[in-house]
């Protein structure tokens, strides 16, 4: 468990003093050097494309220069990509010595990454946060809820919502909202005995990111019951039954109609 507490501290100070930070979710923002960058430095829309697809697959290694110019330009050209890729570059370092390679986007021949080690990014500082909360999970529940909170905190809203109709961005925005409906309810089970009203209010933000997120109701209905609230805990099941019939003409699953029958024995 002490590698999982440095691994947050790690996770915490490189937050408070990386030199690139970018917000993904909720926005599109760019600190450099602890400062706010102005939208208007990006310039074309095509240099902010290219940065917001390689945040977007990061994590695939060496991301061809033609690969991505299919992905982002149907009548793209090289000329198209240098001027964006400059562009971003000019951004990253507007302060860096001709002739010399970038420090945050790196190349090798035609292919691009940026530099992780040396960049923070929301969405892949909430990943980070979630893989120590479900390994701490149930061996070590206090590691678990502060790694669950600190993901949830970064949590503002979809994944560039400015870019919600690109193909190349939907992969990311779905696998971020399902890592925080995840913490989401794991954080709200956890406090369901000792704190069953923020656990209620958890549940409900999970529900508010996706209305037919069954696990949040369950957890609603459960922490109602530690409260003493019966009547609000049928009451969430039943909107959770209007909802998924109304969504999918389906029903509650067999964990949820159970919960449901322990609720009604209740005197």
């Amino acid at each position: 468990m002490s590698d999982l507490v440095a691994q947050l501290a790690i996770l915490k100070n490189f937050e408070e003093t990386a030199p690139i930070k970018f917000q993904t979710l909720g926005q599109f923002t760019l600190w450099r050097d602890a400062k706010k960058v102005s939208s208007k430095e990006w310039g074309r829309d095509k240099t902010l494309q290219l940065i917001q697809y390689l945040i977007s697959y990061r994590k695939r290694r060496a991301l061809h220069k033609e690969h991505i110019m299919e992905h982002l330009w149907e009548e793209g050209d090289d000329r198209d990509f240098k001027v964006a890729l400059h562009g971003v570059n000019k951004v990253l370092e507007p302060n860096r010595p001709s002739r010399t390679e970038p420090v945050y986007l790196e190349r090798q021949g035609v292919t691009y990454q940026l530099n992780l080690n040396e960049i923070w990014i929301d969405v892949d500082c909430i990943e980070k946060y979630i893989i120590i909360g479900n390994e701490a999970l149930g061996a070590n529940d206090t590691i678990a809820k502060e790694a669950y909170k600190e993901a949830i905190k970064l949590y503002e809203g979809a994944y560039l919502p400015n870019r919600i109709f690109e193909d190349w961005s939907s992969e990311e925005r779905e696998k971020v909202r399902t890592l925080i409906l995840g913490a989401l309810v794991n954080l709200a089970e956890l406090l369901v005995t000792a704190n069953p009203m923020e656990s209620v209010r958890l549940a409900q933000q999970a529900i508010a990111i996706d209305a037919t997120w069954e696990d949040a109701y369950r957890i609603q209905m459960q922490a109602y019951i530690a409260k003493g609230n019966r009547p609000q805990a049928l009451k969430t099941y039943q909107k959770c039954a209007d909802v998924l019939d109304e969504e999918f003409g389906i029903s509650p699953l067999p964990a949820t109609k159970s919960l449901l029958r322990e609720i009604e024995m209740i005197a």
